[in-house]
């Protein structure tokens, strides 16, 4: 009834209602795991609520006081004990033993991944580099200088789809956290340490990017864009970064956006106008 109730009240649908503001778009194989793991818990979370209430509700109208006469007085119930001691244990092993496998799934890195990519965190921004690239397969595998975002520059990170992509994260300076709220995922960047995790991404699309740690006075601003194409406009951008074209200019001559859509640069200089 609930599950029914909740929807037509908030005018959205089933899935909208289940997943609670977190974004649908799930571009990953590994974002649709962790959402069926997400939606699985709030499930068993309203089935469990709905049965206390029930309960409650039951105790409230079948023991309520009807007359000054002390009622029966009961030292135990070894049955209900053993239940309401048990079931909690139960419950929290299923959802322990879902997480760990969601957990191994999104966090397993294969021995040879399609592409590889190196996120470098610094305050207050970003730079990408593909690694052990080479897009016309004649020659020596060289890392690609990717984007490195300014004050006045969205960087964007683009990756092709369908194709298993390693993430290596560095931290010039504080720990940040590399997050993208479509892959329903994020990992912290933090400095002295390579931290990495794979992904395969199945639509196309530009995707918004925060830092998810607070790192410093501009940590709001610190946004990117995950930009996925094709594998084909991946191999084409990667040779006219190679050809010594900008980003920007990359981009448009694949026939994408050469700016970031998802934001846009915020204005870091203070407003003289305003009282100090």
């Amino acid at each position: 009834m609930a599950a029914v109730t909740m929807p037509v009240l908030a005018g959205c649908t089933v899935q909208e209602a289940f997943s609670f503001g977190f974004p649908l778009t799930m571009p990953t194989t590994e974002s649709k795991e962790i959402m069926d793991l997400w939606v699985g818990s709030a499930i068993a979370a309203l089935a469990v609520g709905v049965f206390v209430w029930g309960l409650i509700f039951w105790c409230v109208i079948r023991y309520r006081k009807r007359s000054d006469e002390l009622p029966v007085q009961t030292r135990y119930n070894l049955p209900m004990e053993v239940l309401f001691t048990v079931t909690p244990f139960l419950i929290i092993a299923v959802l322990f033993y879902y997480t760990v496998v969601v957990q191994t799934n999104i966090t397993k890195l294969t021995e040879n991944p399609d592409n590889t990519v190196t996120v470098t965190a610094f305050k207050w921004n970003w730079e990408f580099t593909y690694d052990d690239t080479d897009p016309d397969g004649d020659g020596p595998m060289q890392p690609v200088s990717g984007t490195v975002g300014t004050s006045d520059y969205i960087p964007i990170l683009v990756l092709p789809t369908n194709e298993t992509i390693r993430i290596k994260e560095e931290s010039a300076d504080v720990i940040h956290s590399f997050w993208v709220p479509d892959l329903l995922f994020k990992r912290d960047v933090m400095p002295g340490f390579v931290n990495e995790f794979e992904i395969t991404i199945e639509q196309e699309g530009a995707y918004v990017g925060r830092c998810a740690e607070l790192c410093g006075a501009y940590h709001s601003m610190m946004n990117f864009e995950l930009r996925a194409v094709s594998s084909e406009d991946f191999q084409a951008y990667l040779g006219h970064l190679q050809d010594g074209l900008s980003t920007p200019e990359a981009l448009e001559a694949i026939g994408q956006d050469p700016y970031a859509t998802t934001t846009k640069p915020f204005d870091t200089k203070p407003n003289s106008g305003e009282a100090s």
